[in-house]
């Protein structure tokens, strides 16, 4: 669960953690991360990175020498309004367990962005939670999921580009 923490605590524990980092050379000895005791935002957090490299990745097929083209795309495609969509049309589709994440993701109180409505940022922070999961844990499962997503978000905002001509 995520607290407010007061700027001066906050650096305490960014300062904490770099120090751990930038003491601890021994990677073998850090403890095994176990992906389903994760805080869903912990999840989410490794799930946003896994989908904006995956979507960045995609685009570069259709237009890699397009940089300004490409962050438009990308920053609509990992908004949390189209990730909401993705999840909601992928739902009927997933196994128990990854619902069982989805549910996590979306029960999770944190503070939605400004851009977004309170639904549609719990359920683009499940998407991020599940996807973070799946990544973690090494699952297969994990691209054919990112894959309906992209085809969804991408048939999404053509069809919203239609309707605003």
């Amino acid at each position: 669960m995520e607290t407010t923490v007061n700027y001066n605590h906050f650096q305490s524990l960014v300062n904490g953690l770099l120090t751990s980092i930038a003491t601890d050379h021994q990677a073998r000895n850090q403890p095994e991360l176990i992906p389903a005791q994760l805080p869903a935002l912990t999840l989410a957090y490794i799930g946003d990175a896994f989908f904006t490299l995956y979507v960045r990745t995609r685009l570069l097929t259709h237009a890699y020498y397009k940089v300004r083209v490409l962050h438009t795309l990308d920053a609509q495609m990992v908004s949390a309004k189209y990730q909401a969509v993705a999840l909601r049309e992928l739902e009927p589709d997933l196994t128990e367990p990854e619902l069982a994440i989805v549910r996590r993701g979306r029960n999770t109180k944190s503070r939605p962005t400004k851009s977004a409505t309170v639904g549609d940022y719990r359920h683009s922070t499940a998407f991020e939670a599940l996807l973070g999961y799946l990544f973690l844990t090494n699952s297969p499962r994990l691209y054919a999921i990112a894959d309906k997503a992209f085809v969804i978000i991408s048939r999404k905002l053509v069809q919203n580009t239609a309707e605003d001509l």
